[in-house]
């Protein structure tokens, strides 16, 4: 079985500036046949309220349309902040896109 992911790859730290074209990247994909969207984090160095607010309603938004969001490539400060927000423990961390796709093989 073939899951459709769509690979969403920030290339700038997220922010109130960012958080825009973020969400539109995600409200794109809403209606499509996309299981799973995995944001890439290999760019983000600094995340402010903003951008961890960008994630929680893109997450909220995607799981309301039954599509799984997930993160990869997530730098040690950034994850801090998932830690300590607790959002680690509701988001789906995998060390890069590669340990994903081994992760979502080995369950089909």
């Amino acid at each position: 079985m073939s899951q459709h992911v769509k690979v969403i790859k920030l290339n700038e730290n997220l922010n109130a500036e960012t958080s825009p074209k973020f969400q539109q990247e995600v409200a794109q994909i809403l209606g499509s046949d996309v299981e799973t969207v995995l944001v890439d984090c290999q760019n983000i160095t600094f995340l402010d309220s903003s951008g961890l607010g960008s994630l929680v309603l893109a997450f909220k938004t995607l799981r309301n349309a039954n599509i799984e969001m997930v993160l990869c490539s997530v730098k040690e400060e950034v994850k801090m902040i998932f830690e300590l927000t607790s959002m680690s423990e509701i988001i789906d961390i995998f060390p890069n896109e590669n340990a994903f796709h081994e992760g979502a093989l080995a369950t089909n």
